[in-house]
């Protein structure tokens, strides 16, 4: 953790409104950095109101620019402290205890989405990865808004939702094309016919990330009948298949097809993974559930050989 002398008292102080004008950090990540990381050592008012010295602004810059070099925030303290080294590995934070944190940081959210703000909108995105694991950026603040404006038919909100998404598709993009892949297993993700929107299959690819192996998504534009060929070319460890909906029999038959003609293993992951989970057993098909945290575990243990199919 970062330590730095107690203010002087003739020093200037500045209030948390200040910081957010100064930094451009928002009020909810800067108590996050303060509670659950140690990072920053703000004073009280006797109300008991934040106030910042010149120190604590200082180091919430060097935050930022650490984050921004792919740092976590659970490993920033001690770089800043050259207590340890520096470790781009990844994310192993957890989600806040505060469900005001959500409420928040979603709210946040929609007024820059609803402002169609993309300067807000990119600031937030980066102070949220900065401070959570990614499952809780997407789970818990980015995807329920997406989800919340994409079922909203009112005028405007379909406007916003079609903001939201193509920013967050370039983003994600960019994230699962930025990820070193030196010495890490392959692993193709592409979506199942008919599978609804591109975020949440390139989502699920970000939730799959991890430091063993490289996520590489086949984007929409992708023949299914054409999946095995690449396959074989790319002869990654394993293929993941997204479904956002539960299998049809024909659904399923198409998959078990296409399983016999790839040389790799192939699992299904997303929501209809687990409505299929009672088809899938006793299939060659692995089933990686849905959400974030069982879909990487799953997979890992799968690419260890201790998981059967």
């Amino acid at each position: 953790m970062t330590a730095h002398s107690k203010t002087n008292p003739a020093e200037e102080l500045f209030p948390i409104r200040e910081v957010v004008r100064l930094t451009g950090v928002n009020p909810v990540t800067l108590r996050a950095w303060e509670r659950r990381y140690g990072l920053i050592q703000p004073v009280r008012t006797e109300g008991g109101h934040r106030q910042y010295s010149a120190a604590d602004i200082e180091t919430i810059r060097r935050i930022l620019a650490w984050s921004e070099r792919g740092v976590a925030v659970s490993k920033v303290g001690g770089v800043l402290t050259q207590a340890a080294p520096l470790d781009v590995g990844s994310d192993s934070l957890s989600s806040p205890g505060h469900d005001s944190d959500w409420q928040e940081w979603t709210s946040l959210l929609r007024e820059a989405v609803g402002a169609f703000d993309t300067d807000r909108l990119s600031q937030i995105y980066g102070h949220a990865f900065s401070t959570y694991s990614v499952e809780a950026v997407m789970e818990d603040i980015f995807l329920p808004v997406w989800r919340d404006l994409m079922d909203d038919r009112r005028f405007g909100k379909v406007s916003q939702w079609a903001f939201l998404d193509d920013f967050l598709r370039a983003r994600i993009w960019q994230r699962l094309q930025l990820s070193g892949n030196a010495g890490k297993q392959k692993v193709l993700l592409a979506a199942i016919p008919k599978a609804s929107h591109e975020l949440e299959l390139l989502a699920t690819g970000l939730l799959l990330s991890n430091d063993e192996c490289v996520i590489r998504v086949l984007g929409p534009g992708q023949p299914q009948d054409e999946i095995p060929y690449v396959c074989d070319t790319v002869q990654p460890a394993i293929m993941v298949l997204f479904a956002d909906k539960p299998l049809t029999n024909a659904s399923l038959l198409q998959v078990l097809r296409m399983a016999g003609q790839m040389a790799c293993p192939v699992a299904l992951a997303g929501p209809g993974s687990v409505a299929s989970e009672a088809q899938l057993r006793g299939t060659v098909i692995a089933n990686l559930g849905a959400s974030g945290a069982v879909m990487q575990r799953r997979l890992l243990t799968f690419l260890s050989g201790k998981m059967d199919t």
